[in-house]
C-alpha cells in the first residue's frame, strides 16, 4: 500500500473522529467558542509536533516567504470558517447527514483545481466525482 494512501486513510478516520467527538462535546455549548478552543488545542499540539521533530528553525523560512504566508493565512481562514460551519451543522443536525455533505469538499476541490490550475481529469475521475456527489446526497438525504 502506498504511503500517501495510508496517510489519506488515517486523515479520513481522524476526520470522522472530529465529527463524533464534536457532536458529543457541543451539547449545550456555543459552537464558535468550542471551535476556538479546539483551534487553540490544535495549535498547541502542532507546535509540539514541530518541536519534537526539531523543525523550529524552519519557522523563519515560512514567515519570510510572503506569498506562501499569504496563502497559508487564507487557508487558515478558510479552514476556520469550515470548522465554524461544520460544528454548527453537527450541533443542529445528524452527523450521519452532515458528514457526507461535508465530503462534497472533494467535489469542490476537484472543480476548483480544474478551473484554477488547469488540472485535467480523466473520464473515470469525472465519473468518480459525479458518484461522490450522488453518494453524498443519497446518504445525507436518504
Amino acid at each position: 500500500m502506498s504511503t500517501w494512501l495510508i496517510y489519506a486513510l488515517l486523515s479520513a478516520f481522524t476526520a470522522a473522529l472530529v465529527a463524533i467527538f464534536g457532536k458529543v462535546g457541543l451539547q449545550n455549548l456555543d459552537t464558535n467558542t468550542a471551535t476556538a478552543i479546539r483551534a487553540v488545542i490544535m495549535a498547541l499540539f502542532l507546535v509540539g509536533v514541530v518541536v519534537l521533530q526539531g523543525k523550529v528553525n524552519l519557522i523563519s523560512e515560512v514567515l519570510s516567504n510572503r506569498k506562501a504566508l499569504l496563502f497559508i493565512l487564507l487557508s487558515g481562514v478558510a479552514g476556520a470558517l469550515s470548522w465554524l460551519f461544520y460544528f454548527l451543522a453537527i450541533k443542529h443536525g445528524k452527523v450521519s447527514q452532515v458528514a457526507p455533505i461535508d465530503k462534497l469538499s472533494v467535489v469542490f476541490a476537484v472543480i476548483l483545481a480544474v478551473i484554477l490550475f488547469g488540472e485535467k481529469i480523466s473520464l473515470v475521475a469525472a465519473t468518480g466525482v459525479a458518484l461522490i456527489t450522488v453518494g453524498a446526497l443519497m446518504v445525507a438525504l436518504g
